[in-house]
């Protein structure tokens, strides 16, 4: 069975076979036996190598590989860790929201950086509700005294309400998309969760730290009420909580 996350990555990163062959200081024939079976695993140097030409963690590449050797308890659904948000590579975030197919779940308390990492959002999540994926942003309200102290807290000259307005003012394009909503709620504030369909990123916000200097989790679902349900279920009650925008 072919390795379909490395032929989208190197899709995505615009890469031949050749090119990631150049890049790995591998033959060109590797490369492709690497494409055509997922089994096929390359020595670790070459996993690393692949994964920096690729902007993308080993772990999405060979994901099977590296759950099955490595991790076997309930932490097998960490994909990767970061300990700053910002140093997720934004092909994740791409490849997220490009494959997911029945879900894509936004709520972190602003969403502003992603309309900032990725100018074609809108026009993507459009398309995505058109197809049948079901869009859902969980945002703070401008207006609220949570959103009040937390601008305190930042003191950051791009205020909390104010990112949380950009947002809005992009959503109103997709008002009358059918299957894109958006809801207010103020009990996400410490932690953003995005969810694109069995994947997610996680970030628990730190003390005066804005969601970028934060840390982050990639999960994949493999089991039942593991770390992937429970944020899952915090997202779930919080949008059935939540205010219509």
């Amino acid at each position: 069975m072919a390795n379909v996350s490395l032929r989208r990555a190197m899709q995505s990163a615009k890469l031949s076979e050749r090119d990631l062959a150049e890049r790995c200081g591998v033959d060109v024939k590797t490369v492709a036996r690497w494409v055509q079976d997922e089994t096929r695993i390359p020595h670790q140097r070459h996993q690393w190598s692949a994964a920096e030409a690729l902007g993308v963690d080993t772990a999405v590449l060979w994901p099977e590989a590296i759950r099955n050797t490595v991790k076997t308890g309930p932490d097998r659904e960490v994909l990767s860790v970061y300990p700053y948000r910002s140093a997720c590579p934004k092909s994740i975030w791409r490849n997220l929201i490009s494959s997911a197919a029945g879900e894509i779940t936004l709520a972190g308390y602003t969403n502003y950086f992603l309309w900032l990492e990725h100018p074609n959002l809108a026009r993507v999540l459009k398309r995505k509700a058109e197809q049948g994926c079901k869009v859902r942003f969980l945002l703070g309200d401008p207006d609220s005294e949570v959103t009040r102290r937390r601008e305190e807290v930042e003191s950051v000259p791009l205020t909390v309400s104010t990112r949380i307005r950009i947002t809005l003012a992009e959503l109103e394009q997709l008002r009358e998309i059918p299957g894109i909503e958006a809801r207010f709620s103020d009990d996400h504030i410490a932690m953003s969760v995005f969810r694109f369909d069995s994947e997610m990123l996680v970030t628990p916000h730190l003390a005066k730290l804005v969601g970028h200097d934060s840390p982050m989790l990639h999960l994949r679902r493999s089991q039942d009420d593991g770390l992937f349900d429970r944020f899952a279920y915090h997202v779930s009650e919080l949008w059935t909580a939540g205010r219509p925008v």
